[in-house]
């Protein structure tokens, strides 16, 4: 049965009987195939990845999706239909036709993550593992900050690193200093539900110059690891962090905990891309330990 014939049966369940399906390749995936499905007057955003390559990578992102989705703090794409078939694995969204990203747009973004990041419960992590981008990230339950991020981040990390000569035993032994003092940057807040991996490429603006979160890698953490992605790759406008700071203020040392944030981020595209990342991380170990 052909990929087209399968999106045909799920739209037709969803939506009744359907015309003229297109499916028409579009930019923005990284590791995904992406497309603009449309169909009787109607148009969605389709993803297509392997099932066995990246096992439950739909399922989950779609899960990331509707938690978010759930706090009503700030718009996601709506979820369509996520399946598995063949080989495939489909996730079918929402067509989010883009806006204007003005000074309201970057406001009302800070003040709407800052409302997300006030959604807590009681431990760090998930009840289910997820990636990051293509790479598997594990969600283990932590009562503490640090021990969540050195177990469940930086350790796996540097692991896969190392087994690739990405790291080296100066490199380890610098990750094992910072580790031992991550107490003293990092108050215990409670923690936030965060997007994840929250860089430029990961919002949207929609036509009412609304932020809309795609790509998620959820789970409960410290609130420093989606603002300091955020200024990585790019970074956003100043009235985004100045909102933030107003509806949620930072502690004074929030640069240092942005920094050591990074390292997560940084590690991987070291993992994926190569020794590029290498020198950004250097630095930040030299700075911290």
């Amino acid at each position: 049965m052909s990929l087209q014939i399968i999106l045909q049966e799920s739209l037709v369940k969803r939506f009744g009987t359907i015309t003229d399906l297109r499916l028409q390749r579009v930019g923005g995936g990284s590791i995904n195939d992406t497309y603009r499905l449309s169909f009787s007057g109607k148009t969605l955003f389709c993803k297509i990845n392997s099932a066995t390559k990246f096992p439950h990578l739909f399922s989950r992102e779609k899960s990331g999706l509707d938690l978010i989705a759930q706090q009503n703090k700030i718009k996601t794409p709506g979820v369509i239909d996520c399946l598995q078939t063949e080989g495939h694995q489909v996730l079918l969204l929402e067509w989010i036709q883009e806006g204007e990203q003005n000074e309201r747009f970057w406001k009302l973004f800070g003040e709407q993550l800052a409302a997300l990041h006030r959604v807590t419960r009681g431990s760090y992590g998930l009840e289910a593992d997820n990636y990051m981008g293509s790479v598997p990230q594990s969600n283990a339950k932590h009562e503490s900050w640090t021990a969540f991020y050195v177990e469940e981040r930086l350790m796996p990390m540097t692991k896969r690193c190392a087994s690739k000569n990405q790291l080296h035993s100066q490199h380890l032994l610098q990750f094992e200093a910072l580790q031992k003092k991550l107490g003293n940057f990092f108050e215990e807040e409670r923690p936030s539900l965060l997007h994840g991996d929250l860089w430029s490429g990961n919002f949207l603006c929609n036509q009412s110059s609304e932020p809309v979160l795609i790509d998620p890698a959820v789970y409960f953490g410290h609130r420093s690891v989606d603002l300091a992605i955020t200024t990585l790759f790019g970074g956003f406008r100043q009235p985004f962090y100045e909102a933030y700071q107003y509806h949620f203020p930072l502690p004074a040392n929030y640069r240092e905990q942005w920094a050591i944030c990074n390292l997560y981020p940084l590690l991987i595209h070291l993992y994926l891309f190569g020794a590029g990342y290498l020198p950004q991380i250097e630095r930040t170990l030299e700075q911290f330990t």
